[in-house]
């Protein structure tokens, strides 16, 4: 760090602690703090380190850590990671030079009309098969309803859970539920023969609320994880968009929302056989593989990376070789917000990873400094420009 940056530092930490810091100031210092929070060579006397501590309430997941360009490949990788001291060093270099030099406004105003859109949480509706509807998020913890012997019940953590009476464990007549999440919405829910279900935003699914003594059938629509319980006399049957899934006992993930371009069924373990439309094309998965069902009907298998397509379920953003499309589709979702752009929009891909539950405006400032895209918050709409 130059003498001159270093100043500039002093100064900024001067400002913040009298309170007289701007927004962008503010969120320069954070990231820098950060990101050098475990190095000795912070520019800051141990009183000062102790202040700043106290003082900052905005608990950022994760800021860029590093940006690399590929000339070969003409693309920009980006990750919100920390990559250690070197990655650090250039990263404090470029920003401090980006604020000494540009100080733009819209990073403050972006900061200042994004910090109401809160992330997501748990909200989702029941809809019981005699048509009354229960809003999760409201009701109390316990028994929510009773049917035909079938205990449904809301837990202190957030979970909808069925419980069958043992003796009664298999039904002659289907009733149907139906659990949905708006966008803004996950829930997690527990089937009557114990299957995990994890349910993303904008998702529903619907299912019997006792399965029959010979199949498990469920149908989704949005976004789903699965952990299935083990039951090779009644194999567990996912409908969705265009195919189904058949399993035994598994954990998988399918993203079948309508407006992303195919449907991506993403196995951790165990095995599954995804069917497309009219028996058109069959893929039987293993563990770290995906089959992509294109809106044509072609089934397409390929090796991935699992945890970056169930990164929602554990809280996280991650992104690799993403358009820009691609997660503000997921930032819509997430957010309850509507998306605009204007422009011709960039076509660089994007890599990184952030927690799920930062404000809306901190994503958006660490895709903005990427200078490839830039934002204006209007409400709950979001315009993407270049």
């Amino acid at each position: 760090m130059t003498e001159i940056q270093k100043q500039y530092f002093q100064e900024i930490l001067k400002k913040y602690n009298a309170g007289k810091a701007s927004a962008e100031e503010i969120s320069f210092l954070e990231s820098y703090y950060r990101l050098f929070e475990a190095n000795e060579e912070l520019p800051m006397d141990s009183s000062q380190e102790l202040a700043i501590k106290g003082k900052i309430k905005l608990q950022v997941d994760q800021k860029i850590a590093f940006h690399e360009k590929s000339i070969r490949q003409r693309r920009l990788r980006y990750t919100f990671q920390q990559y250690g001291l070197a990655a650090a060093v250039l990263l404090i270099l470029s920003v401090g030079s980006y604020f000494m030099l540009k100080r733009p406004d819209s990073t403050a105003q972006l900061f200042i009309a994004g910090r109401h859109l809160a992330p997501g949480g748990n909200n989702a509706t029941l809809t019981l098969a005699d048509g009354s509807k229960i809003a999760l998020t409201g009701s109390s913890n316990g028994n929510l309803a009773t049917q035909a012997g079938i205990r449904i019940s809301k837990t202190k953590d957030g979970q909808l859970v069925y419980t069958v009476d043992k003796t009664n464990s298999s039904v002659n007549t289907l009733v149907y539920n139906t659990l949905e999440t708006p966008k803004g919405g996950q829930y997690q829910l527990v089937l009557p023969d114990g299957t995990n279900v994890w349910l993303n935003a904008a998702s529903s699914l619907r299912y019997p609320a006792a399965f029959s003594a010979t199949a498990r059938e469920v149908q989704l629509d949005g976004e789903a994880y699965f952990e299935v319980a083990k039951n090779p006399e009644r194999p567990f049957r996912v409908m969705s968009r265009g195919q189904a899934v058949e399993v035994l006992g598994t954990h998988f993930n399918i993203n079948s929302y309508q407006d992303e371009p195919g449907i991506k069924t993403t196995l951790l373990e165990g095995s599954v056989r995804v069917i497309n439309d009219g028996l058109k094309g069959v893929a039987v998965l293993k563990p770290r593989q995906q089959a992509n069902l294109s809106p044509g009907g072609q089934l397409k298998v390929s090796n991935v990376d699992p945890d970056q397509f169930i990164a929602w379920k554990n809280g996280k953003f991650i992104f690799t070789d993403a358009n820009i499309k691609s997660i503000m589709r997921q930032v819509s979702r997430w957010y309850n917000v509507d998306i605009e752009y204007r422009g011709e929009i960039t076509k660089e891909k994007f890599g990184g990873r952030t927690s799920r539950f930062t404000n809306v405006a901190e994503l958006l400032e660490i895709l903005q400094l990427t200078d490839q895209v830039h934002f204006e918050v209007q409400g709950r709409r979001i315009i993407v420009m270049p």
